[in-house]
């Protein structure tokens, strides 16, 4: 377990090492004063004088012992959180740029709930692992291991006689893990699903407020939350008597030692001082050793929350080159591309070809393909089958960096960070100037809604961008594509959120992006693309007619009934009463 996490510690493996020597020298510290304790009680047994320098004296060297344990300790758990702590932010950072590489839609499979509970949760349990399992580990179980080999050396019966209650305590333990690892899986299934659940019971509020769908949706996520408690409790109930038994148990190394070895020195077999001894070295081992299993019981834990880890580490990362783009021009070329979600293909060999500075559309049903084909344009997924090429050059054989500078992809559900609008704005060219983004917000028509706002520009978006109506964010993600200025830009939809107030300023904005760009627009109101240099019309996952307005008309039957359902529903007006 420790291989799979040793690669992130880099240069501070030293204080991990550190930490170990420094913790298990403290705990030599801690056990000296069994042995002063001993040279106390040895002499009165004997029924010897002591004299009060002699008692004096050790006792400082047990207050000097326990200053030195407590020192050296603390000093060890300094240095393993330092370790343990930067290894986890390397772990991170390691995370998530292999992340950032995966197609987003396995990113969006995963869940918000699921990926929340690996980066914060289940990260921050492996630094149990790092900061204390393993230097505390280490030291808890060596010290007493020596110990238990100078009780051997003292007195071989009892030495075994200690041993008796470890056996059984380990045991105990044993039985414990085997029962909890059974259930391990489904635990954390378990909990996945309800943090999934939590999040999108608080994202859906709003939607189960205006249907008045409180009790539907809150019997859910009391369903959810209750399985996940009756499961807990289950585990529990099936691990506390074994966790019982080896606490109580293990410890307890005095269990048979003290009666037989009572029995022994009645006998004349073993001398007082010496089971006096053993005793007191006896009390020094149990905690250490106990302290030291507790964290083996973590173990499995641990084990699990790595090997997810690495589960979503090792997914395939999407295709890339290393070079940048050296296509010869613009154009933009599909060649007999297939693409499905798992099992299920849903494009089928589709051929389209955007020549640079023209405007291409695509129109069909919903799950026509749409959407998908332009989501590949900017490499949202790797192909199944075919070649996606910009100006002739095929996508895979590029960065993904230059293939972002080389698309602006704008869709309906533009996402809006918590911070101000400039900033949001600035995403799209982080080295822009302020002028810059002015200019953009202003291209992009959002001056009007900018000069009542509070602050402006500097007023912050609101969690999502709630602060905005839909609209507003849909003119604050154009003023991010006008600053990028991408040669090639995919609107997805980009027009959803338009209302007859805004229409002309939404389309000043998208005038403003597409001016001299190759663009590959989705929109299902057809009279908004019917000037369309090329009309691609999608059906069950592929092209089936590609051409301008007037010649699909006479052409495709297909276009032709979404063309005359288009009008029709243009001239939809409410009957008065």
């Amino acid at each position: 377990m420790f291989k799979k996490v040793a690669p992130y510690i880099g240069k501070y493996k030293k204080y991990t090492v550190w930490a170990a020597l420094l913790m298990s020298l403290g705990i030599v510290a801690n056990v000296i004063p069994y042995f002063f304790l001993y040279q106390i009680i040895s002499p009165l047994t004997r029924g010897e004088h002591i004299d009060p320098t002699y008692v004096m004296l050790r006792v400082i060297a047990v207050a000097a012992c326990e200053i030195a344990f407590a020192l050296l300790y603390v000093k060890g758990l300094e240095f393993s959180h330092i370790s343990a702590y930067n290894t986890l932010k390397n772990l991170r950072i390691s995370l998530q740029g292999k992340l950032e590489k995966q197609p987003l839609g396995n990113i969006q499979n995963l869940g918000t709930g699921r990926i929340k509970k690996i980066f914060t949760d289940d990260i921050d349990q492996i630094e149990l692992l790092l900061a204390h399992a393993i230097p505390e580990g280490i030291a808890n179980i060596f010290i007493p291991i020596l110990i238990i080999v100078l009780m051997f050396i003292m007195d071989w019966r009892l030495g075994l006689l200690s041993l008796v209650p470890l056996v059984l305590g380990m045991l105990a333990m044993g039985m414990m893990m085997k029962s909890g690892f059974e259930k391990m899986n489904d635990y954390y299934e378990s909990a996945a699903k309800m943090n999934n659940t939590i999040i999108e019971y608080v994202n859906g509020m709003e939607v189960v407020k205006v249907f008045n769908k409180d009790g539907d949706s809150y019997k859910r996520f009391g369903e959810v939350v209750r399985d996940y408690r009756d499961f807990t409790i289950a585990w529990y109930k099936v691990c506390w008597p074994w966790m019982a038994a080896y606490a109580s148990i293990l410890p307890c190394l005095a269990l048979l030692m003290l009666p037989i070895g009572s029995y022994m020195v009645l006998s004349g077999s073993l001398a007082l001082d010496k089971l006096i001894l053993v005793l007191c070295m006896s009390f020094a081992v149990g905690p250490s050793f106990l302290k030291a299993l507790n964290f083996a019981g973590k173990f499995p834990q641990l084990d699990y929350k790595i090997s997810e880890l690495e589960k979503l580490m090792d997914h395939p990362a999407l295709k890339e080159g290393k070079s940048g783009f050296t296509g010869a021009d613009k154009d933009v070329e599909f060649e007999n591309v297939r693409f499905g979600y798992e099992d299920e293909e849903v494009l089928h060999s589709v051929n389209l070809l955007m020549k640079q500075g023209t405007t291409t559309a695509l129109v069909g049903e919903s799950g026509s393909g749409k959407s998908t084909l332009a989501k590949l344009l900017v490499h949202y997924y790797d192909i199944d089958a075919g070649t996606i090429r910009i100006g002739g050059q095929d996508i895979t054989d590029m960065t993904l960096e230059a293939l972002n500078d080389l698309v602006a992809y704008v869709s309906q559900e533009q996402f809006l960070f918590n911070t101000t609008l400039y900033e949001n704005i600035l995403i799209g060219k982080p080295d822009a100037t302020k002028e810059e983004v002015l200019e953009a917000a202003h291209r992009a028509q959002c001056d009007e809604f900018l000069d009542r706002l509070p602050q402006g520009i500097e007023t912050k978006a609101g969690d999502g961008g709630k602060q905005l109506s839909g609209g507003e964010r849909q003119r604050i993600s154009l003023a991010r594509a006008i600053l990028k200025d991408a040669p090639i830009i995919v609107l997805d939809e980009a027009t959803a959120f338009m209302d007859p107030e805004n229409e002309d300023k939404l389309n000043a904005a998208i005038d403003e992006i597409v001016k001299d760009k190759t663009v590959l627009v989705i929109a299902h109101r057809l009279s908004t693309v019917r000037d369309a240099d090329k009309i691609c019309v999608m059906k069950e996952g592929q092209c089936i007619a590609a051409d301008r307005h007037e010649n699909l008309l006479k052409t495709c039957t297909e276009y032709k009934k979404f063309w005359e359902a288009s009008v029709s529903a243009s001239t939809w007006k409410i009957k008065e009463a």
